[in-house]
């Protein structure tokens, strides 16, 4: 087992860094910020859990992919319970590598939410599968563009799906529009679908699934997160500057049609279209939303 070293981030949570993708697995401004702010609140599982009925309600159901240290699922659960503790959760967690959740409980990372979640989450990081009067869980080891197949055979669909790979560029194979096509088939029709990326390759992925977007706040000073459902219904709406970038190379999203090309291959792909299209380059974009005046009307503050 490759060691991984706990970092602090800026909320005095603690994060890794993975040598493979030469990225942390959490934002430096908080990990456990990031967890909450980019995925719990902006899913709604609190608001649903305050009308979970025990008696007639089925459970709340959590997919949580890239699962990595366990942290958004522990705000999740945190944050249903908090709000009502009899609602009943199935959680299917899916981790391509399953020494990051036994490092995060080794280093007792999980011991920042309350109990009883950081002995759930070791259980679940060792045994793989866990069942409680309130919590069935599973943690899926392998390929996510294999698990989710086998999620969509089973005919589960989510209330809530947590989308937290590494960034596109450095992983795009879980960004593609054939991976989150299947993903959002996955969602129940009143589910919502978050992550903390707002690449405009990922917003156009969604929305090829048939999702209205919507952006989240950013964590600290990093970029706007993304939410996404069926209904545009309280999504709260994108920028100008945001719907301006959707119209730029940037939004030309990343395929992978049989769902097993390699990171470069799917990257080249893209790049040859990127090169190919009449859309405006992404650097025009860019220049006019850090001009003086743009900058004044967005708040931004140009580089």
């Amino acid at each position: 087992m490759a060691q991984l070293i706990p970092q602090i981030t800026q909320d005095g949570s603690y994060t890794f860094f993975s040598p493979e993708f030469d990225e942390a697995f959490h934002s430096h401004y908080g990990a456990r910020q990031e967890a909450e702010k980019k995925f719990l609140e902006p899913s709604l599982l609190k608001d649903k859990a305050r009308l979970y009925d025990p008696k007639n309600s089925r459970s709340l159901r959590l997919l949580d992919i890239c699962y990595g240290l366990g942290y958004n699922s522990a705000s999740a659960l945190a944050g249903i319970w908090s709000v009502n503790p009899q609602c009943r959760v199935e959680l299917i967690a899916l981790e391509i590598d399953s020494t990051v959740p036994l490092q995060a409980t080794k280093h007792n990372l999980l011991a920042q939410w309350p109990m009883p979640i950081p002995q759930l989450l070791t259980q679940l990081a060792t045994n793989k599968h866990l069942q409680t009067n309130y919590l069935d869980a599973s943690l899926l080891i392998n390929d996510a563009r294999k698990t989710i197949q086998h999620i969509y055979q089973m005919d589960w669909q989510a209330d809530a799906i947590f989308l937290d790979p590494f960034s596109p560029p450095k992983c795009p194979q879980l960004w593609t529009v054939e991976f989150l096509g299947l993903v959002t088939k996955c969602l129940q029709p009143t589910g919502r679908i978050v992550t903390y990326s707002s690449s405009a390759a990922v917003r156009t992925a969604l929305s090829l699934a048939g999702l209205h977007i919507g952006s989240t706040p950013g964590v600290g000073r990093k970029s706007p997160g993304t939410v996404a459902s069926f209904f545009d219904d309280n999504l709260p709406a994108l920028s100008p500057q945001e719907r301006e970038h959707l119209q730029t190379r940037a939004a030309i999203p990343y395929r992978d049609p049989e769902l097993q090309d390699t990171a470069e291959s799917i990257r080249q792909k893209r790049e040859v279209e990127q090169h190919n299209s009449p859309l405006e380059p992404t650097s025009h974009w860019k220049k006019r939303w850090t001009s003086p005046l743009n900058c004044m009307i967005s708040g931004v503050t140009p580089k």
